[in-house]
């Protein structure tokens, strides 16, 4: 199928990069049958930029079924609920060597980029739907500017984005796809688990996905019922603590803002204490992942880290490194010993069956993919919603800061009503003198 109106794209391509999401296939399935409706082909990109970043016209072609897949009526026939993601994903990074805005004129650090490029327009793609986190959005963004580096007269590749994290922290939209089934997926877990410590007269300590910011975390611990919950954001006060880090590779020392561990375990012993002043010897924490970033410096020396510099978190498990400590300060106040256990929660939710709502917001930023190429003709721009569902381009330039080109980070506001909310549902702790 090809279109015969020469104003729309011959051919459009899609790449899905980062971890899963729920609804993933929603956003792909609507903008793939929206694009053939009109009569363009859609090139689907198997797991993620792996492919493409290898790409050379004489040594390393792309391979169809290999690289990529061109999409059929047949792929779509149920895919809207359908688990996983369909062309699969990699956290490969076109753009690792990439800092700012100085690095796009180097020819070596942009050699990932231009293969990208000559990958697809050797497929004869004018337009490319990225979809992913704020690191994909970075990669977007570079090849947008990078296209705009090349000799005048160069065809063209637009790119429009789709946001994507179960973490729901992206600038420009109210909630991401996926984020409300992880927080249902979870909070099931959490009452399993409240459960479990209501029969056995002990506390879990739970940790769940969330790497910079807390909503994963608040929405999880206010559906699951939590008796206390605990991100980034609420790393002030007493749970804060400043430690000098040395510097790489001769550079002075610097003083960074860390998690005070002993704070928070206390603050676990507090709530203990507090919930056995009522009779009630149970309870359930939860933690966002992103906390272990913020552990001193002494936990995180030699932890991996990712393409684009993360530390594996899932390798520092928080829940169980603040269960065992907790589980101590509890025996040294009190002379009991009460079994508090560290638990991980977050893979089970990524490939889960979506949700009616996350279907219906994955469908509608699917859809708004191919307006945003045929009907708007943007380029450089992400797809977002807003009120009900209604459509919205934003561009990336309100998104990534033109002077680093990096992405920021969208916390809970503190004292908001989203934060009140899950003050005011957990378990009340008594004012310290």
């Amino acid at each position: 199928m090809t279109s015969s109106n020469p104003s729309l794209p011959k051919r459009v391509g899609i790449v899905f990069s980062g971890g899963p999401a729920p609804a993933a296939n929603a956003v792909i399935s609507a903008a793939v049958s929206s694009f053939r409706r009109a009569g363009v082909e859609v090139v689907g990109f198997l797991h993620g930029y792996s492919g493409l970043i290898e790409f050379d016209s004489a040594k390393r072609p792309l391979v169809a079924e290999k690289d990529y897949h061109v999409f059929t009526d047949a792929d779509l026939r149920g895919l809207r609920n359908a688990r996983g993601i369909i062309i699969g994903t990699s956290r490969a990074n076109p753009g690792k060597k990439v800092r700012g805005p100085k690095d796009l004129e180097d020819t070596e650090r942009t050699d990932p980029l231009k293969r990208v490029y000559e990958g697809l327009r050797s497929l004869d793609i004018s337009a490319l739907v990225s979809i992913g986190g704020d690191d994909t959005l970075k990669t977007a963004n570079f090849l947008y500017e990078y296209q705009k580096r090349l000799p005048e007269g160069s065809a063209r590749v637009s790119v429009v984005h789709v946001p994507k994290t179960i973490d729901n922290d992206y600038r420009g939209i109210d909630f991401t796809f996926g984020f409300f089934t992880a927080v249902d997926v979870m909070a099931k877990e959490l009452l399993n688990l409240r459960a479990d410590a209501m029969a056995t007269r002990s506390y879990f300590i739970v940790e769940t996905m969330g790497r910079k910011a807390g909503w994963l975390a608040y929405g999880v611990a206010v559906a699951g019922e939590a008796h206390l919950v605990v991100a980034v954001e609420d790393v002030v006060g007493e749970l804060a603590i400043e430690e000098e880090i040395p510097g790489e590779k001769g550079a002075p020392p610097r003083k960074e803002m860390r998690l005070n561990l002993d704070a928070l375990a206390e603050r676990i012993v507090d709530l203990a204490v507090a919930r056995e002043s009522r009779d009630k010897h149970y309870g359930t924490v939860v933690l966002a992942e992103g906390l272990a970033e913020l552990l001193p410096e002494s936990y995180l020396r030699g932890v991996a880290r990712d393409e684009h510099g993360h530390i594996s978190l899932g390798k520092i498990d928080i829940g169980k490194v603040v269960a065992q400590v907790a589980s101590q300060k509890y025996e040294a106040r009190t002379g009991k010993t009460r079994k508090m256990v560290g638990v991980q929660l977050g893979y089970e939710s990524r490939c889960s069956a979506p949700h009616a709502f996350d279907v219906m917001l994955g469908s509608q930023l699917g859809v708004g993919a191919f307006r945003a190429i045929v009907h708007e003709r943007v380029d450089g721009h992400m797809v977002s919603v807003a009120g009900q569902l209604d459509l919205r381009y934003v561009p990336f330039h309100e998104l990534v800061d033109p002077a680093t080109l990096k992405t920021d980070v969208r916390f809970i506001e503190r004292g908001s009503d989203y934060q009140r909310l899950a003050r005011e549902l957990e378990t009340r702790i008594p004012q310290k003198k």
